[in-house]
């Protein structure tokens, strides 16, 4: 409701809506400090009558003052195109950073609003409301499935098609380039493919891949941070191509890294290298752990317990769970014809992770870096296919790699 102003001083002010003698004042106009011209009605009834139109007044008043507090370039331009925080597990937005005990240097940023989609695109039954109907209520959450031939071939080229969308990724990260531009390659690269980025609106993630700096061990969202020299990033790609997916990750360095870091994404690409290695018939799921524990501790680095690989196929997550740590109580042994993830996130310090206001950023618990690789496997008759192996074609970005 409107509220009575100083008479004396409003006098010569004019009705917003219909040019009379005003003397009442939008009490929001009043509360944003915002010019008394425009905010001024002579009646309730007019000040009602002109509600729909007027409170656009208070919306970019707020986005304004939003872009006045951003740092350096990051003003008007992005507030203006709905750049928002994301809340409630991407359910929400707001103008104003969340509060959160910030457990490293990164803070949650602005993200742009929701990619497009073309319609001849196939998408999975979360695309346009954000909930999954078919996977949680699946018996692959407790069954793992043999996949088909068919099946297997899809799978092999989704898995390509992943790789080669991760490798577009790699190739634009530098100083400078910001998540939200990687996510835009990823998406870009999926959809020209005739591929469907799974992440987008997967229970309301808002964004088509995940991209993790840092600290942040895993489920970061793509924002208008810009990367620096030194930082880490691991981009997580997903791809629903043919209605089958195909997962992988790299975690990869951005301009000059210091030692301590290049060791611990040297150190996680091995922990994956070295737990492919023992995939094949009669393997129990559980000895996975055992592996990636043992040479993560060896180096004094720690091993993420909160998160898992997992099943995938027609399904984006399923059985069997794939947990990294050692004293896991996986159930399963291999067989051929399984497909699954193994994507260890290694940490610099304590294995322990919280949570950000977005309800998806894992970061760790003592701000310490963290890496991650990931592949998606195929148990063949006589060991393991690496469906996502990287191509002669990917980039040349890992030192240990080069000939």
């Amino acid at each position: 409701m409107a509220g009575e102003s100083n008479a004396s001083s409003v006098a010569t002010l004019s009705c917003a809506r219909c040019d009379k003698p005003a003397l009442l004042q939008c009490p929001k106009c009043v509360e944003l400090k915002l010019p008394r011209e425009g905010a001024s009605f002579c009646t309730q009834d007019c000040f009602k009558a002109a509600w729909s139109s007027h409170k656009s007044v208070h919306v970019k008043a707020q986005l304004s003052s939003i872009a006045n507090s951003l740092p350096g370039d990051q003003n008007s331009d992005l507030v203006s195109q709905g750049w928002l925080y994301c809340v409630r597990r991407g359910q929400g937005r707001t103008h104003k950073l969340p509060h959160f005990d910030w457990t490293g240097p990164l803070k949650q940023y602005l993200i742009s609003p929701k990619r497009f989609v073309p319609a001849e695109i196939e998408k999975p039954d979360w695309a346009i409301d954000g909930t999954p109907k078919i996977e949680p209520n699946s018996d692959l959450q407790h069954v793992v499935e043999i996949k088909t031939p068919e099946q297997i071939q899809r799978m092999r080229e989704t898995c390509k098609i992943a790789r080669e969308v991760l490798d577009a990724a790699a190739r634009v990260i530098r100083p400078g380039v910001t998540t939200d531009e990687i996510d835009r390659v990823v998406h870009e690269a999926t959809i020209a493919a005739g591929g469907y980025p799974s992440p987008l609106n997967y229970y309301f993630f808002p964004k088509s891949c995940c991209t993790s700096v840092n600290e942040v061990i895993c489920h970061g969202i793509p924002d208008a941070r810009k990367l620096e020299d030194g930082d880490i990033v691991n981009v997580d790609v997903t791809v629903c191509y043919k209605g089958c997916h195909g997962d992988l990750n790299e975690t990869y360095f951005v301009g000059n890294v210091d030692e301590a870091s290049r060791q611990l994404v040297k150190c996680t690409y091995e922990c994956l290298e070295k737990a492919i290695a023992i995939v094949k018939p009669g393997v129990r799921f559980r000895e996975i752990g055992e592996i990636v524990n043992r040479h993560a501790t060896m180096s004094g680095l720690s091993v993420v317990r909160s998160y898992c690989g997992h099943g995938i196929g027609d399904l984006f997550h399923c059985a069997p769970n794939i947990p990294h740590y050692a004293r896991n109580k996986a159930v399963g042994v291999m067989k051929a014809g399984q497909t699954f993830t193994i994507e260890p996130m290694i940490n610099a310090g304590l294995w322990r992770d919280r949570t950000w206001p977005d309800g998806w950023t894992a970061v760790t618990a003592d701000g310490k870096r963290s890496a991650q690789f990931e592949h998606t496997l195929l148990v063949t008759e006589t060991g393991v296919e690496v469906l996502t192996a990287r191509l002669p074609s990917s980039p040349d970005v890992f030192p240990w790699l080069k000939k």
